[in-house]
């Protein structure tokens, strides 16, 4: 999908605008852009400038220090962190900065950052908004980030959405792009899908079925495998280490048996045979590296695709209470023309999630 014009009116030549025109445009709706993605540096800039008066045998000036606490990538990454209640003080942070083991590793991080400033951004974000509704918009800063953690994640998605991800000189520019699409996907999502809607329908259900539906989001990390690799027949690891797509393919092969797994956790919830405590747990473990919310989610979207389109998987995307159901139908189309069978959702589960 190719980002909108603001307006029309932007086809009017400079010169009418500059001479006093641009009255002609206030009546015009404003259209907000499909893709607005920016990178941002200043994080990583600011650690790498210290480190390499390091290297020089130059002491980081308080302007030096100054500039890396400023910086917008490090005021929002220490926000990030004291609100996951983690401890991330300054002084702790220069420790850090100025260790020998990441001197040794400053020309491969710069090197690496200066290919990831080089990645197309709007690429990565079509990938993603082909894979959501028309009218989904992706809004978003990406910052490559120097830390002590080597984790990534998404920050402060609805207000003011944020990528941070870990500048790591193993990732090369292709899996940065895979990586980022992935992360529009879901910051797409919550543009473009109606949560509203799909609340308001599931309101008077029971609470514990209410729970396993906002579970069965989790395979959202399945649709954005999908949308990131660009489409059913490319493997979701294509651009990654053959470490990564051997363990991915290894575990793809689990399918039915993780299917299983996830149902009786569904059960378990609905039938309220788990604490809280056990749901968080048991709902953390199917993350995992890239655990069956991930295996899973991706295999039952390629087969809902392959059978009905992706306009059909968009659906499902967007109302969770249909993807169970829509993929025992496509599964079993599957299974009809297929040695290979695949497993399907036990009608227990089904009867009490939502529509057919």
């Amino acid at each position: 999908m190719q980002p909108r014009l603001i307006s029309r009116c932007l086809l009017f030549p400079l010169v009418l605008l500059l001479a006093g025109f641009g009255s002609l445009c206030a009546a015009q709706p404003v259209v907000p852009k499909a893709v607005d993605v920016h990178l941002v540096t200043d994080e990583a800039k600011a650690a790498l400038a210290i480190l390499s008066k390091k290297k020089l045998h130059q002491s980081p000036t308080d302007a030096d220090w100054q500039r890396l606490f400023s910086s917008e990538g490090f005021v929002r990454l220490k926000k990030r962190e004291a609100a996951m209640n983690r401890a991330f003080e300054d002084v702790d942070f220069k420790i850090f900065v100025l260790s020998d083991a990441l001197a040794e590793r400053a020309p491969a991080l710069e090197e690496t950052l200066e290919l990831w400033k080089r990645a197309d951004m709007r690429r990565a974000a079509r990938l993603a908004l082909a894979y959501l509704p028309r009218g989904a918009t992706i809004r978003a800063k990406i910052y490559p980030v120097i830390k002590p953690r080597e984790n990534s994640f998404v920050f402060e998605v609805k207000d003011n959405p944020a990528i941070f991800l870990y500048l790591d000189p193993q990732v090369s520019r292709a899996k940065f792009e895979n990586t980022l699409a992935h992360e529009f996907h879901h910051i797409g999502y919550g543009s473009g899908c109606p949560a509203q809607r799909t609340a308001e329908a599931t309101a008077r259900l029971p609470q514990n079925t209410q729970t396993v539906i906002k579970l069965i989001g989790a395979f959202g990390e399945g649709f954005a495998m999908l949308a990131a690799a660009g489409g059913p027949n490319i493997h979701p690891h294509a651009v990654s280490s053959a470490e990564e797509r051997t363990r991915w393919d290894h575990d793809v092969g689990n399918f039915n048996k993780d299917l299983k797994q996830v149902e009786t956790f569904f059960l378990n919830v609905m039938s309220n045979r788990l604490t809280n405590e056990q749901v968080r747990e048991q709902t953390s473990s199917f993350f995992g590296v890239q655990g069956p919310w991930y295996t899973v989610g991706w295999k039952m979207s390629v087969v809902i695709e392959k059978t009905y389109g992706r306009a059909k998987l968009i659906q499902c995307i967007c109302d969770q209470r249909r993807l169970l159901t829509t993929y025992n139908r496509a599964a079993r189309k599957h299974n009809r023309r297929s040695v290979k069978q695949l497993a399907l959702w036990s009608a227990e589960l089904l009867k009490t999630i939502g529509p057919a």
